[in-house]
């Protein structure tokens, strides 16, 4: 394994009957990184993360979490990972408070560390002030909190987290947010999946793209979201001209103007901009902007999918 990653899935394959879930999927994670997991629902997100989980096992292929494995290292992995599923049950007749001691017991943190440990839980979750009401009474956002508290009771360096703002609002969203960012800081490796895009571009420096099991981009979102060919353009003289101009290039597939830009699709083959400047030049035109065209990271996942389930 490689030591700068948190996270290896190495060929990982997952079939329920006639249904593959997870088709040889490899994909790894930095440490330190919150690394974002996004596919259309039935796509594979929640299989792959009960994998990591140790939840589930592959039928084939490996998954490994800090070097070690989650088939034959079980119990070194659960003591490495935080899990947060979609949905997480509250039990009844449990104080906020209660939820936490509980599940602090379970992981045998000794009695006499536990209500420093869940102060300092509830404050970081911000639930301080719902210590003593019932964990059931809780709005969606903060059950929510208090399922990221439950999942950081020991402390784990690694964070498996399945749609942690689904059904969110936007303040619960943005809550959210900012506590994750706030467990990077303090070192953590946060693996989240959402279809809620917006909140991954700008969380994630990195992200998987998954469809019907199979993954279709895994990478920094900058190369993911930089249009491949395209740039966009801007000169001193109307850019009517420089369309006009650059129309019969033969290193130029499309152009077209918008919003004082002129858009352009290199021909297949070219990766150089270089020649839109002089080619401008030899025409008159002076060029006063050259940068590439940024796709939104919705774009580039309904260009990367098509919508199907495995």
């Amino acid at each position: 394994m490689d030591t700068a990653n948190a996270i290896e899935f190495n060929a990982v394959t997952k079939r329920f009957g006639a249904t593959t879930a997870v088709a040889g999927l490899t994909l790894s994670v930095r440490a330190g990184e919150i690394f974002g997991f996004i596919g259309p629902n039935g796509a594979g997100k929640t299989t792959t993360i009960r994998m990591a989980a140790t939840l589930i096992a592959p039928d084939s292929g490996t998954v490994s979490v800090l070097g070690h494995s989650t088939a034959g290292d079980v119990q070194a992995v659960r003591k490495l990972i935080g899990y947060m599923p979609d949905y997480a049950g509250i039990y009844q007749g449990l104080l906020v408070r209660e939820y936490l001691e509980f599940f602090a017991a379970c992981y045998g943190i000794p009695a006499e560390k536990r209500e420093a440990l869940i102060d300092d839980l509830l404050a970081l979750t911000e639930l301080t002030s719902k210590a003593k009401e019932p964990a059931t009474a809780l709005s969606r956002g903060m059950k929510q909190r208090l399922s990221l508290a439950r999942a950081l009771v020991h402390d784990p360096k690694v964070l498996f987290l399945d749609e942690p703002a689904s059904g969110l609002d936007p303040r619960a969203r943005v809550e959210i947010r900012e506590l994750l960012r706030e467990l990077a800081r303090m070192g953590k490796t946060i693996f989240v999946s959402s279809h809620i895009l917006s909140e991954l571009e700008e969380l994630c420096d990195r992200v998987a793209i998954i469809e019907k099991g199979k993954l279709r981009f895994e990478g920094r979102l900058a190369r993911l979201l930089a249009r491949r060919g395209s740039w966009r353009v801007r000169v001193r003289e109307d850019p009517g001209r420089a369309v006009e101009a650059l129309g019969g290039a033969p290193f130029v597939a499309a152009v077209e103007g918008a919003d004082g830009f002129v858009c352009i699709r290199l021909a297949d083959g070219v990766t150089d901009p270089g020649e839109i400047a002089g080619h401008l030049a030899a025409r008159g035109l002076h060029l006063t902007g050259l940068e590439p065209d940024i796709l939104t990271l919705e774009d580039a996942f309904l260009a990367l999918t098509d919508g199907e389930v495995a």
